[in-house]
């Protein structure tokens, strides 16, 4: 829909579900303000509002990608869709200040445009269609930045959390463990308040319960992603390109698939490197297409015809560890990356499935 600061943004076909559903439920609300309104302008003003509401929904989230580029964090996009917005930050801040400050933005500059409105709302005419639209915008941006400030995961609120406990025990994992078990609760919270309300007032479960129970269940899930995602994060380290890199034999291109695998299980190999003539590396022999060929074609597949050409991104240093080893894997998606040392030798192949293996903890 635009690139404003340079961030590509895209509107979800989900949001036009919940913009109907925003049009509908509030056009009662412009009947009821406005009676001197014909039915289908009310429907026209409702829309207005959930247009200007997810205006108001995008800018929250530039304020907190705009925050992460002054942090030089790469962002890839906003997407608008059902339950809001989502801001995708590639990386994740060096520091609970940065974390502090990324998350806050948000919820800031909601409060802030509530702030705007509720002043404006006192010089201009409640009983006008501008007034009924800044009145329930300074009102709906109000809500959006107090939820946001909700300490729980995946919400802002719930970030600032994490670097609270981050600053305070020095440890990433553990501030989101506590942000996102906060999240849980919240989630449960937010089922069992409005149940235990309607029950108590002797009332049945309307449609603020149907909204409950899908904000539970986004807080939930965004929590439990989170835990995941903090699970791999805390296993990077462990990511050493020579600690998991196979021995690998080098064979030219024109070898048979079966004197190739003769020669790799005699030098107790587990990878083979086709090189050429003059002994420079061109390519790796893919393990996927060496298992899917069958042992009667193998004498008469050559090495070579199963490899990947060597291109530069496939090539990697062989002290390469952690984050930059992830990194570069993540800028050049392949099954087999050769390693080498600083002056060129071959060291070995790095196999994905060896990578993907340290992070499933098998």
């Amino acid at each position: 829909m635009g690139r404003p600061f340079g961030i590509p943004i895209y509107v979800s076909p989900t949001w036009f579900i919940v913009a109907a559903f925003i049009t509908y439920s509030f056009q009662s609300v412009v009947a009821y303000r406005l009676p001197d309104l014909s039915i289908p302008l009310t429907y026209v003003v409702a829309f207005v509002f959930a247009v200007l509401l997810y205006v108001s929904v995008l800018l929250h989230e530039l304020a907190h990608c705009v925050v992460a580029r002054m942090y030089g964090l790469p962002v890839r996009r906003i997407t608008l869709y059902l339950l809001g917005g989502v801001s995708e930050i590639e990386r994740e801040p060096e520091t609970p200040g940065r974390e502090f400050m990324v998350a806050f933005a948000g919820p800031l500059l909601s409060l802030g445009l509530a702030a705007i409105g509720f002043a404006a709302s006192y010089v201009i005419d409640p009983g006008t269609i501008a007034g009924v639209l800044v009145f329930q915008l300074w009102l709906a941006n109000l809500m959006v930045g107090i939820f946001n400030l909700l300490p729980g995961l995946p919400l802002d609120g719930g970030r600032m959390l994490r670097a609270g406990v981050w600053k305070i025990t020095r440890k990433p994992l553990s501030g989101t463990v506590a942000a996102a078990w906060a999240g849980r609760v919240l989630a449960v919270a937010l089922v069992v308040l409005p149940v235990g309300l309607t029950l108590v007032a002797g009332q049945e479960p309307g449609m603020m319960l149907i909204w409950s129970l899908l904000l539970a269940a986004f807080i939930w899930f965004g929590a439990t992603q989170s835990l995941r995602g903090a699970r791999v994060r805390a296993r990077i380290p462990e990511v050493n390109a020579r600690a998991l890199a196979r021995r690998a034999i080098a064979v030219t291109g024109d070898v048979p698939l079966a004197e190739a695998l003769r020669r790799a299980a005699e030098a107790q190999a587990g990878a083979m490197v086709v090189v050429d003539h003059e002994g420079r590396p061109t390519g790796i022999v893919n393990e996927v297409a060496v298992e899917s060929t069958p042992e009667s074609r193998r004498p008469w597949v050559t090495a070579g015809s199963l490899a990947r050409s060597l291109e530069p991104s496939l090539v990697l240093a062989a002290d390469l560890e952690g984050e930059p080893l992830i990194d570069a894997m993540r800028e050049a998606p392949a099954g087999e990356y050769l390693l080498v040392e600083r002056g060129g030798e071959i060291f070995g192949v790095l196999a994905t499935s060896d990578v993907n293996r340290v992070f499933s903890g098998v």
